[in-house]
């Protein structure tokens, strides 16, 4: 057995020369110098790299000619989408109908006078005289009709909402507030060119891609039907379906955007589909 596996040593280390020579003349055109042990780890390292290239190129470029079930969990996949899609749109679009309905109840007074005194019966302990409903009714639709924020400041007494925890997006000053009146849904913070923009919360995103008003815009979805918006971006660092933990960078300011004069961040914070000031929630 020692024979065997010296002799086996020996071809293996043995050294070889190849000459090239040329038919005619026999001159030399090239040596080479190589042992069998050599040529073997050679041939098994290119058949190494090329089973990996032929494995990568089947699983990922070729893989719709190669796998017979590409096709149909492409399918699938297409077909969740869109029913998570149409689920959504129609949840949205029941939201949106159930307020419209409420809005047109209150300014043509439908209200019934029983309903509103049973409302105010369950909200407050004290009793209440229907002079007393009438004057809160009353305030309440000139309240509405002078188009007050109101219902935004409602929203921002939500204790759930005030109970997490937000990191502030931009180290800046606001340049401009929240103001819904002038459709100003937002707050627009001025910072140092090429500062990182960051995420509030914990969330996914839901929108990341360019307009033609707001630049480069991202939007990210929270817990508790809460939405975060940073639009005009010099350039994004999330794509759509990225989850981003609190603090984790996903833009970076810019001036993108014809809605623009100047780089900073126009930032927005949108509760149960109504914005909300940020500046109530988050400290800049």
């Amino acid at each position: 057995m020692a024979r065997v596996k010296k002799t086996l040593s020996n071809w293996l280390n043995a050294r070889h020369i190849l000459i090239i020579q040329n038919e005619e003349n026999f001159s030399e055109k090239a040596t080479y110098k190589f042992t069998y042990a050599k040529v073997v780890f050679f041939s098994f390292l290119l058949l190494t790299v090329i089973f990996a290239i032929t494995f990568y190129l089947g699983s990922t470029i070729l893989r719709q000619w190669f796998d017979p079930r590409f096709d149909e969990q492409q399918t699938r996949l297409e077909l969740v989408e869109m029913q998570q899609s149409v689920d959504s749109l129609g949840l949205e679009l029941q939201h949106r109908d159930q307020y419209i309905l409420n809005i047109k109840r209150i300014l043509s007074g439908e209200e019934e006078e029983e309903q509103v005194q049973q409302e105010a019966a369950a909200s407050t302990p004290q009793p209440q005289n229907d002079e007393n409903l009438a004057l809160v009714d009353s305030a309440f639709k000139s309240e509405f009709e002078r188009g007050g924020d109101f219902l935004l400041g409602a929203l921002e007494e939500n204790v759930e909402l005030r109970q997490i925890y937000f990191f502030a997006p931009l180290a800046g000053y606001i340049s401009e507030p929240f103001n819904p009146i002038d459709d100003h849904f937002g707050i627009d913070i001025v910072a140092k060119k090429d500062e990182p923009v960051k995420c509030i919360a914990d969330g996914t995103v839901v929108f990341a891609s360019w307009t033609q008003n707001e630049g480069n815009v991202i939007a990210i979805q929270h817990q508790q039907n809460l939405v975060s918006i940073y639009k005009h971006n010099s350039s994004l660092t999330k794509a759509v379906g990225d989850f981003v933990s609190a603090g984790e960078i996903v833009a970076i300011i810019g001036n993108t955007g014809e809605l623009t004069s100047g780089p900073h961040l126009h930032f927005e914070l949108w509760y149960n589909g109504a914005a909300v000031n940020p500046e109530e929630f988050i400290s800049f």
